[in-house]
């Protein structure tokens, strides 16, 4: 499945790194609606991709991650007067507000636990039972628990890197990186989440 969808996946971030982008991006940044609108079109796939390895898909009592990437969107389009840097520089400054509109919806997680109530799901999923539904949830929640325990910059580069499906000079390009420090920053964090990974973990 993840092969099948890496061409289209490819082409989303083939086409954020052209200078065609880069054109958009300093029309919208000059008050351009048109181009503004283009340039949120050609950013929402790979938006909602991180947004869905952030927080996953499904339903929840207080934000979906497809919620959260229109907060996220409404966040760009709002900040985008306040970008002064390159435009080739402009996806970094989006994963900034990517991250913090994630952290924003894990703090509301956080305050609101309290008044949860589980959501039924619209229909059963028949190619999954009970105990199977229960683990990938159990599993989601957990890695996104270890994955903030490990430094931002190191968590977005495993997010990126492993479940976005950027390689490490893409990656580099979005973050102001070398590849090879890319390279590094994922061995670290792999190296950390091994660490924190308790016996149960394991079995």
């Amino acid at each position: 499945m993840a092969e099948a969808l890496r061409p289209a996946v490819d082409a989303v971030f083939t086409r954020l790194k052209s200078s065609a982008f880069h054109e958009l991006v300093d029309l919208a940044r000059a008050g351009d609606r048109d181009a503004t609108a283009t340039m949120i079109a050609w950013m929402q796939p790979a938006i909602m991709r991180y947004c869905r390895a952030r927080i996953g898909r499904g339903g929840s009592a207080f934000a979906t991650a497809d919620d959260v990437a229109q907060e996220i969107i409404a966040g760009v389009i709002k900040a985008i007067g306040t970008f002064a840097d390159a435009s080739t520089s402009f996806m970094p400054f989006v994963y900034g507000i990517a991250s913090n509109k994630v952290a924003d919806h894990y703090r509301r997680i956080a305050r609101e636990r309290h008044e949860s109530v589980a959501e039924l799901p619209d229909a059963a999923d028949p190619a999954l039972g009970p105990e199977q539904v229960a683990v990938r949830h159990e599993l989601t929640h957990r890695m996104a628990e270890l994955l903030d325990t490990i430094a931002p910059r190191q968590r977005e580069i495993l997010v990126l890197r492993m479940v976005v499906g950027l390689t490490a000079p893409d990656i580099g390009h979005l973050l102001g990186m070398s590849s090879t420090a890319v390279r590094v920053a994922q061995h670290r964090a792999l190296a950390a989440l091994r660490a924190r990974l308790s016996a149960e973990d394991w079995l």
